[in-house]
């Protein structure tokens, strides 16, 4: 193979020949020692999991064509990172590469894959068939499966903590949970999960269960449930807004809590965009002299928008007026659109990997909560959507003083001025760290930053009792630092980080009190057993 350019080649725009030649080289000695490696039937096994299987290493030649996709998968990302586009335009252009060398993957294709082909021969054809079926099944409900969807049924083993929806409205039910401590605090809690997503993320089962926890550490627990809208609604709530949701959704939940507890003030925590939303309520409430919320948690949730990870290549102006024009005046945003997107952001996981099993191997997945969890999402009013897009990840305006005027005020979250607790995921691909972290340099505080081990939603889900993972801590408040100063300063600490919430939460509740057994109240008496109708409707 000549490693040198014709003449009159044209060179991929933005990179070097020099570039171009040095990608080349590197790319042509590792194959050159690859292929004498497979002639002296050297050829080291993979570790990358998608070629792991036995029957990889024990057939040269498909073992080799793996090698030479993972070497060209390499090329081609030192490619786009050898052109002099813009950092966005780079982050772009390696976001569309993964896509295409992760959907080329040889594991994806029964001609290719020998793990897949033995499965067929042993079985008699069996797995051929079966991945059909699944295949069959997958298209009727329009996405891949994940998990046994069938050993899930919400209030049955999922979503199963006491508990009774106490208010409801056209945006949300209010769940208040029963108290399973003798003795409880005086201030309650109330949770906001995401609208994007089911609340019971929160509350999966009594093993993982957030609910449950804090119940068990005396705190009186009451969640939002938010509503999923569906195409024939007749109400009109696929034109319900941005404002709507902090004025009808944030601020009723927390004026009803503080009439149910007989609390002036109470203790409020936002998970993902929960928390943006909560934010930006505490923000309007503040901006007319009131204080709801004596203390305020923030997991993996985003105010300050300037980094916004891997979802920044689908923002932009284009995208937003399209999106304004086709919903932005009423409609849905689907809850399918929005899954293949978070799928797509880890498409080796979140994809190819069950099109392999579930359809190359034809395996059926395995019973598993919190990937049922995920496939149950929601749909968003397209008003609200819209105006959170623009506002929040194109323009970043949420984290701008009066650079919004929400519910008729300027919004300014520098005005919310009590304790917080912000909570980061190191792995993060939806809510980086360090966009969480930003938080710090917005709310006055004091800040407790708290970075926890995995994920988006692994990294959040950590009971204790299973002491998986660590996370990482400073004793002191955040003060002006960095990111990166605060994770040089900060210590590492094994297992779940909820006991660090927990002590940090229960400094912020009052003295504790006899539990009543009594839910709601007579001006909000008790409408149905939790976990309520409105988490029970799935998005078609």
């Amino acid at each position: 193979m000549n490693s040198t350019f014709p003449e009159g080649l044209v060179l991929p725009p933005g990179i070097s020949k020099e570039a171009i030649t040095s990608i080349q080289q590197d790319f042509l000695q590792a194959w050159q020692r690859l292929s004498q490696e497979a002639t002296q039937g050297h050829l080291p096994a993979l570790k990358d999991r998608r070629f792991a299987a036995p029957a990889w290493a024990s057939s040269p030649p498909h073992l080799l064509m793996a090698h030479l996709y993972l070497l060209s998968t390499e090329a081609m990302q030192k490619m786009v990172e050898a052109s002099d586009a813009s950092a966005e335009l780079k982050e772009r252009l390696h976001f569309s590469v993964m896509q295409w060398v992760e959907a080329m993957s040889p594991a994806n294709f029964l001609a290719t894959n020998p793990d897949a082909q033995a499965a067929v021969i042993d079985s008699g054809g069996q797995t051929l068939v079966a991945g059909v079926v699944n295949l069959m099944g997958d298209l009727q409900k329009g996405r891949i499966t994940q998990s046994d969807e069938s050993q899930f049924v919400v209030g049955t083993n999922v979503a199963t903590s006491v508990g009774s929806v106490v208010f409801q409205n056209k945006f949300f039910q209010l769940l208040q949970y029963s108290p399973t401590t003798p003795t409880v605090f005086q201030r309650p809690l109330i949770l906001v999960p995401p609208c994007i997503n089911k609340f019971y993320i929160l509350d999966l089962q009594p093993e993982n269960s957030f609910v449950l926890d804090a119940l068990a550490q005396g705190f009186t627990v009451y969640l939002m449930s938010w509503r999923n809208p569906l195409a024939d609604d007749t109400d009109g709530f696929e034109k319900a807004t941005w404002d709507e949701y902090l004025t009808d959704g944030i601020l009723t939940a927390l004026k009803v809590t503080q009439e149910i507890s007989g609390q002036s003030q109470i203790n409020a925590l936002g998970f993902c965009v929960g928390g943006t939303l909560l934010a930006a309520g505490l923000a309007v409430a503040a901006a007319k002299g009131e204080n709801p919320v004596a203390s305020l948690t923030l997991l993996t949730s985003m105010v300050d928008f300037k980094e916004t990870g891997p979802l920044g290549v689908f923002v932009d102006e284009q995208h937003a007026s399209l999106r304004e024009q086709q919903i932005g005046h009423g409609g849905l945003m689907s809850a399918r659109e929005l899954g293949t997107t978070f799928s797509f952001l880890r498409p080796n996981e979140l994809v190819w990997n069950y099109v392999v099993s579930n359809y190359l191997k034809g395996e059926s997945p395995v019973a598993f909560d919190l990937l049922f969890w995920n496939s149950d999402s929601t749909n968003l009013p397209g008003p609200f959507f819209t105006w959170y897009f623009r506002h929040t990840y194109l323009e970043n305006k949420l984290s701008q003083p009066n650079a919004l005027t929400c519910c008729g005020v300027p919004l300014d979250l520098r005005k919310v001025k009590v304790p917080t607790y912000l909570y980061g995921s190191r792995e993060d691909h939806i809510v980086p760290w360090h966009s969480a972290f930003a938080s710090a340099a917005i709310f006055p505080g004091p800040n407790r930053f708290v970075l926890g081990a995995s994920g988006h939603i692994a990294g959040v889900i950590n009971p204790p009792a299973k002491h998986k993972r660590h996370y990482w801590v400073a004793e002191q408040p955040v003060n002006g630092q960095t990111a990166e100063q605060w994770f040089a300063e900060a210590s590492q600490c094994s297992g779940s980080w909820w006991p660090d919430w927990n002590n940090w939460l229960a400094s912020h509740s009052g003295e504790r009190v006899k539990a009543s057994k009594k839910l709601g109240n007579k001006a909000y008496p008790v409408l149905e057993a939790a976990p309520g109708s409105y988490v029970k409707v799935r998005a078609v």
